[in-house]
């Protein structure tokens, strides 16, 4: 059965995305942990990120990097944080929240946004990258 991710990258459930290759795919949470949180992911189907073969796993660092870079010319924060936790969807993936405090990393607290302020976030980190 494909994970949610797959499903996304199908075109099956939409997604406010940011960027994407032809092996991974950026996008904003809809559950975010602060503005502009965002998961990076493989389109290759696989459940856990140390399960990637290197080249993989080297790529989707490299393009978290590029993600997180323009993240953070767009969301105002002291830095990007990144975690691989991987418990709720079973498909690899990185999150991206920029940081203001430590908090923020905490799956507990979530922000809410609008569907035009996802909109609005998806196209400015877009422009940064």
């Amino acid at each position: 059965m494909s994970s949610i991710f797959t499903k996304i990258i199908n075109g099956e459930i939409p997604c406010y995305k940011i960027a994407e290759d032809e092996n991974f795919l950026a996008f904003l949470d809809v559950n975010p942990n602060a503005k502009g949180h965002t998961l990076c992911i493989p389109k290759k189907e696989i459940n856990k990120i140390f399960e990637m073969e290197d080249d993989l796993y080297i790529g989707l660092m490299q393009f978290s990097k590029k993600i997180a870079v323009a993240l953070e010319k767009t969301v105002p924060c002291k830095r990007i944080g990144i975690a691989v936790v991987g418990l709720e969807v079973p498909h690899a993936h990185v999150h991206l929240i920029p940081l203001n405090e430590m908090d923020e990393m905490r799956f507990q607290n979530k922000v809410s946004l609008s569907k035009e302020q996802f909109e609005a976030l998806a196209a400015s980190i877009k422009t940064n990258l």
